[in-house]
């Protein structure tokens, strides 16, 4: 099987983890292109220019995903992709993810209107903010992380703002993109949503 997913919401709605239940679903290479991001930020929280990481960015700098998953990344990662020369430096390497032999599922905030505009299937996977910010609080905690649910729900507003405002693909629906709010669903009714919807889109 050969074609492109493009999984596409704002931070915490749930896309990463229905993005890699839909690529192991139907058997399909996974990219979590937030990675890519938060793999420059952590670069330039380091001290190096944000253009100059996303230029030498390669597959190795993701292999280690848990290190970039802290909260200083996250928002380095939101603030870096608003960069245009950033977002364009990571472009190919997405769209190569992408083309590749039997096919990906891809995930981001612009997959389905930038890098993926002819993809097979496109989803856009949203909650509100309240839920959002509850999912992250509870993931956070869990990794020890002491944080408020006030100070993340003030995180989420601020990212979601970022994301859809900035100049450079702005985070926006596509318009043949299938919308699946996660606000009330459990992991595996979102899930077997996401899967009856790519399903549908491919006519299966």
């Amino acid at each position: 099987m050969s074609f492109t997913v493009a999984i596409d919401g704002p931070a915490a709605s749930g896309k990463g983890t229905i993005s890699r239940a839909v690529a192991a679903h139907f058997g399909l290479a996974h990219l979590d292109t937030g990675l890519l991001y938060r793999a420059v930020g952590k670069r330039m929280l380091e001290g190096e220019a944000p253009e100059v990481a996303a230029s030498a960015l390669t597959s190795e700098n993701l292999k280690d995903p848990d290190a970039l998953r802290g909260a200083d990344v996250a928002q380095a990662a939101s603030k870096v992709a608003a960069i245009p020369e950033v977002r364009a430096a990571l472009v190919d390497f997405q769209r190569a993810f992408a083309s590749r032999a039997g096919g990906a599922v891809l995930d981001g905030r612009d997959i389905g209107t930038v890098i993926c505009p002819d993809a097979a299937a496109k989803l856009f996977v949203t909650a509100t903010a309240e839920v959002r910010a509850r999912r992250r609080h509870a993931e956070l905690r869990a990794r020890g992380v002491e944080t408020s649910y006030e100070a993340v729900l003030a995180d989420v507003h601020e990212r979601d703002e970022r994301d859809a405002g900035r100049s450079t693909a702005p985070m926006i629906v596509a318009p043949d993109a299938v919308l699946l709010d996660t606000s009330v669903l459990s992991i595996d009714e979102a899930v077997a949503a996401a899967i009856g919807a790519v399903r549908a889109r491919l006519g299966d």
